[in-house]
């Protein structure tokens, strides 16, 4: 190969690699994507009705994925929330993380695929709670160009 062309082909392939570490997948609501998998018995996502917001601005909704990131929640003491965050080996989710009162963790039931990050929680008392993750936005690999970007994730939930 001419000097010419492995030039002119290491910058296409870098302008190709930075362009596809800096975008997400999303679903076209302007909320970074997650990846997220249907699994069989979980209705499509065209079946799935949407959440109405309430008259403070929040949702009620009892399952949240990667695409709920930014979302308020409330719910009623008794109430029962469930996060699956579905990641890759490669881009794993970290645990869901709480801050805040009114949630105490409960068995979230499933079993995880590698990177995937799932939890459950019971609303106990009337609070605030911020859950939170995050995931790198680039595979790390030895050896590979990757990036230093992360993809946070995170619901406000609030507990009356």
């Amino acid at each position: 190969m001419r000097p010419i062309r492995k030039t002119t082909l290491a910058l296409a392939t870098l302008t190709l690699l930075l362009a596809g570490c800096g975008t997400e997948a999303g679903n076209g609501n302007g909320k970074g994507g997650g990846g997220d998998r249907v699994s069989p018995s979980s209705p499509t996502p065209a079946s799935t009705p949407t959440p109405t917001p309430t008259a403070t601005g929040c949702t009620t909704r009892a399952e949240l994925g990667a695409t709920d990131s930014g979302d308020t929640v409330c719910l009623a003491v008794g109430d029962t929330i469930r996060i699956s965050l579905d990641g890759t080996k490669s881009r794993p989710w970290k645990p869901v993380a709480v801050d805040g009162s009114g949630l105490e963790a409960t068995n979230s039931g499933i079993v995880l695929l590698p990177g995937d990050a799932s939890s459950a929680y019971k609303a106990v008392s009337a609070g605030q709670v911020r859950l939170s993750s995050q995931r790198p936005l680039c595979a790390t690999e030895t050896g590979r160009v990757s990036c230093k970007g992360i993809q946070e994730w995170w619901v406000a939930v609030e507990v009356k």
